[in-house]
């Protein structure tokens, strides 16, 4: 599955409605760690047809990272079942991130 660009239009249909877990993933375009996170995420999302990954640029959703608390970036939210079910802050390796999903 692709990644999904998240919005505030869009974020309740694709997240809160969500019939599977959803990784959120807050980032910004000048951040260095979200550059290197990228291509992880993006592998994630090729190999598990059983989750979402969608990321939301805080500069352009300003509303949705203060509603989640995001002050430092990359942060990983896992949302299920509407809820956020836990989150990681900061570059992490791709078996954490696979952790994060269990």
């Amino acid at each position: 599955m692709s990644i999904l660009k998240i919005t505030k239009e869009n974020f309740e249909s694709e997240v809160i409605k969500s019939d599977v877990p959803v990784l959120l993933d807050f980032w910004a375009t000048w951040c260095g760690p979200c550059k290197m996170i990228a291509p992880v995420l993006e592998e994630i999302a090729a190999e598990r047809d059983d989750i979402k990954v969608g990321k939301i640029d805080v500069d352009a959703e300003g509303e949705l990272a203060v509603k989640f608390g995001v002050m430092s970036i990359p942060t990983l939210v896992v949302m299920e079942n509407g809820t956020e079910k836990t989150r990681s802050i900061g570059f992490c390796p791709k078996d954490e991130i696979l952790e994060l999903l269990k």
